[in-house]
């Protein structure tokens, strides 16, 4: 079996979660089985509306919606921190069911907010199955995730119509 890779999508700049979910669709197209796994977000990115057409993709999104992390009452955190430990566990178990490429996207911000079990995590990504390439995503990955990283993959922002009051706009930003 050829060797697999971890890749980690990072920085400021729009673009981590299109890459991720580009080498999805180029996966899928290559005929591999597929896991996306989405934390922190709604499950409703128009991406994954194509996403759960395709036959070799399953995509995992969080069943309850916590907002933003910064808003969180500390109750609403350890539901949170439940409810992302499951979809990990769940993105892990049906990856191992011999997908080719997991998308974990947004663990990244899962993992600095302590919402899923570090050591979990890293075990995880030390002993990944034979074959599965793994992809995370957010800002500001930790040192040890860099660290067992063999592509990294920094997305820089110069400018975004943000900065000039111009709201998300489907299709585009989500």
């Amino acid at each position: 079996m050829k060797k697999s890779y971890i890749h980690i999508y990072c920085g400021d700049g729009k673009g981590k979660t299109t890459a991720a979910m580009g080498l999805a669709l180029r996966a899928a197209g290559s005929g591999h089985p597929v896991v996306v796994a989405q934390f922190l977000k709604d499950g409703t990115s128009s991406e994954l509306n194509v996403l759960r057409q395709l036959s070799r993709v399953q995509v995992l999104v969080c069943r309850e919606q916590f907002g933003f992390f910064w808003n969180m009452t500390k109750e609403q955190r350890e539901a949170a921190g439940k409810a992302y430990r499951e979809l990990f566990e769940r993105a892990v178990l049906e990856a191992g069911k011999g997908a080719f490429l997991l998308v974990m996207d947004e663990l990244i911000a899962a993992y600095n907010h302590e919402f899923v079990d570090w050591q979990r995590v890293l075990g995880f990504l030390r002993e990944k199955p034979e074959g599965l390439e793994v992809v995370l995503t957010g800002r500001e990955p930790a040192p040890e995730l860099l660290d067992l990283a063999d592509y990294v993959s920094e997305i820089r922002k110069e400018k975004h119509p943000f900065e000039q009051g111009v709201p998300a706009r489907e299709g585009i930003e989500f």
